[in-house]
């Protein structure tokens, strides 16, 4: 048997055509595709085009959101002599691309717990880590499973703080009728090689705020103003001017026109990983802990599908050696020493890591791959 993968992109000839047509308009840069893609991913959020801005990647989103709200800050706008840094609350499990993103703003990563089951953090959680020094909250909904975001929510209206919700993992997801990403001030999708909707690179904003949105669009594009400062009169159309320093984070026609094609796909992407979700739980409920099912007011993505043994590492060794690839995401970011954790106790975080793996999950898995992975779990279990 071939190794069966973690991951695994669902692209062919429907894409291909896309692409080809790009080509044949010898326009691949960003233009009228990725406008196209951006209304689209707008519709399927149950948002106005306006609040949506693609982005060459997540991160990218991330970096810009966090050097977005540090430059918008009143805090740090009027120099106020501070000898402490503001901080930002993110759970412990996420990705380190959004803990890089808040240090790269001069902030600090203020790591959360999460609940050990879910992996996802709480409101409780969240409260627990903010001080007078924090300015945003960022959370991650792992795997696709929604968190309790209405809370979240309200708890940052209620204390002032930006929230930024990375819903890479959850593209399809929704909290109680409103799609996940659009609860706060920002959200960031992910569309790289290893996720649902992919374009081999790329990712999308939400920005909840018409004024934030016209400052994202420049940080995104080198922090260039549309107007010259010209009088109309004398309009010299490549004078500009840049109002802060950006970078080039944008999407092009070639991604995009990949990314409408697989947004077209989408629904028939969650519903294959449902099918294999309900696969995986019919056979392994009863030897190891499963994914905790969404709630009846939350529809889940499911982009991971993880499981929790004090047997991870053995068993996942044994996997590896029957050509099943695993892995755990994400490694808690509090162990990173270089975000300098100030050593608080995150036990779910650590129960989480000790015991999580995921396992192979993408809508090209057949169901005769999903049972030999449950098989090979049996068996290890049998042998023990």
């Amino acid at each position: 048997m071939n190794q069966i993968q973690v991951f695994q992109p669902s692209i062919g000839p429907l894409e291909l055509a896309e692409v080809s047509r790009v080509f044949s308009s010898n326009w691949i840069g960003k233009g009228q595709e990725t406008s196209r893609f951006e209304h689209m991913f707008a519709n399927h959020l149950e948002v106005p085009p306006a609040k949506t801005l693609s982005t060459s990647s997540c991160t990218a989103g991330l970096f810009n959101i966090m050097r977005l709200i540090r430059s918008l800050h009143p805090l740090i706008r009027s120099f106020h002599p501070l000898s402490r840094t503001l901080n930002v609350v993110m759970p412990s499990i996420s990705f380190v691309g959004a803990a890089n993103a808040v240090v790269s703003a001069g902030l600090k990563p203020r790591f959360c717990d999460v609940d050990p089951r879910t992996l996802n953090p709480t409101v409780e959680h969240i409260e627990r880590m903010c001080n007078r020094d924090t300015i945003a909250v960022v959370v991650l909904h792992y795997g696709g499973l929604p968190c309790e975001i209405d809370k979240i929510a309200e708890f940052c209206v209620t204390m002032g703080l930006y929230l930024i919700e990375d819903s890479a993992c959850s593209v399809a997801s929704t909290h109680r009728g409103r799609a996940c990403g659009t609860w706060g001030d920002f959200g960031v999708w992910s569309f790289d090689a290893m996720k649902i909707l992919c374009t081999g690179d790329g990712g999308m904003m939400y920005v909840a705020h018409e004024e934030l949105m016209k400052h994202a669009e420049r940080m995104c594009f080198l922090g260039l103003s549309s107007e010259s400062g010209m009088v109309s009169t004398d309009l010299r159309w490549w004078e500009f001017e840049v109002t802060y320093p950006g970078d080039r984070s944008i999407m092009n026609d070639v991604q995009s026109a990949i990314g409408v094609v697989q947004l077209q796909r989408l629904s028939g992407f969650i519903e294959r990983r449902r099918e294999i979700h309900k696969l995986y739980n019919k056979h392994l409920k009863k030897v190891v802990e499963t994914p905790p099912d969404e709630k009846d007011y939350q529809t889940h993505s499911y982009y991971f599908y993880w499981i929790q043994t004090k047997d991870r590492d053995d068993l996942a060794r044994f996997l590896r050696s029957k050509m099943i690839y695993t892995t755990f995401r994400y490694f808690p970011l509090h162990r990173v020493k270089y975000y300098e954790h100030d050593g608080s106790e995150l036990p779910g975080a650590e129960y989480a890591a000790a015991h999580t793996l995921n396992l192979p999950i993408h809508q090209a898995l057949k169901d005769s791959e999903v049972e030999y992975v449950a098989d090979s779990i049996k068996e290890f279990y049998g042998a023990k």
